[in-house]
């Protein structure tokens, strides 16, 4: 028996290492026969993302759709995102948040939510399970009177999709509001069947072309995460195509 050198360590960080490619969840049957949620027909939506884009990621189809149907939207940014480049020299964590900001306010426009009200909590970006009780209470009033909650999946494996994610489970509660959770990252690294995801808690919102055209165009708003800041590895993008891939089908799915 030859041995065998061994190889590189694997990346303790899932999302660091390598993603299933989007070929993989398409080619998957059960996706297409998730059961397909029933959207309010109006009233008051509440969408929370632990950064701007990951609301528009997971559920910027489904945004469109309720802005068309006449909701009241209000997204609440938990973090500005200004961490997403740390070790920038191009660019401040203070400047990425008001970049952030603006990208967020204009891929709203483009999904046709203009009107949506935008709430920034300014959590510290890597820092939300530390302030996971400030959040919840946040979250409260702003559910009052609303028809659904939408939120960062509790089991993303991000800690700050997880942070928010409960806290806005816990708010929703107190509120006693419906909350559908969306992923984001478990697309990279979770595999068709995988055991850790609630896949029988899934729910499917169909996006007809016109409205997955929204939703490409909001996408392409966050220039700061799907383009390089500059040439150094230090400014890379967060979302490179094949990342991209996974939030540009014509359906999106929820965990209930």
């Amino acid at each position: 028996m030859t041995a065998t050198k061994p190889g590189p360590p694997a990346p303790a960080d899932p999302i660091q290492a390598n993603g299933t490619p989007e070929s993989v969840w398409r080619a998957w049957r059960r996706l297409d026969r998730l059961p397909a949620a029933i959207l309010p027909d109006g009233g008051r939506i509440v969408i929370v993302a632990a950064h701007p884009d990951d609301e528009v990621l997971g559920a910027g189809g489904t945004i469109a759709l309720l802005a068309a149907a006449g909701a009241r939207l209000t997204v609440v940014s938990v973090t500005d995102g200004e961490a997403s480049h740390p070790h920038s020299t191009r660019v401040t964590p203070a400047e990425l948040a008001a970049i952030r900001a603006e990208e967020l306010r204009a891929a709203l426009t483009a999904l046709g939510a203009s009107s949506a009200e935008v709430v920034r909590l300014k959590v510290a970006d890597t820092r939300v399970a530390g302030h996971e009780d400030e959040v919840a209470a946040a979250l409260r009033p702003l559910l009052d009177g609303s028809r659904l909650c939408l939120a960062p999946w509790a089991g993303d494996v991000h800690s700050d999709h997880e942070a928010a994610g409960r806290a806005a489970r816990a708010a929703a509660r107190a509120a006693s509001v419906d909350c559908w959770t969306y992923p984001v990252w478990m697309w990279h690294w979770a595999r068709p069947d995988d055991t850790r995801v609630p896949w029988d808690s899934a729910v499917s919102v169909g996006l007809p072309p016109g409205i997955a055209e929204l939703k490409h165009r909001a996408v392409q708003r966050f220039v700061s995460q799907i383009h390089p800041l500059g040439p150094d590895a230090s400014d890379a993008a967060i979302l490179p195509p094949d990342e991209l891939a996974h939030h540009l089908r014509d359906i999106e799915v929820f965990f209930t």
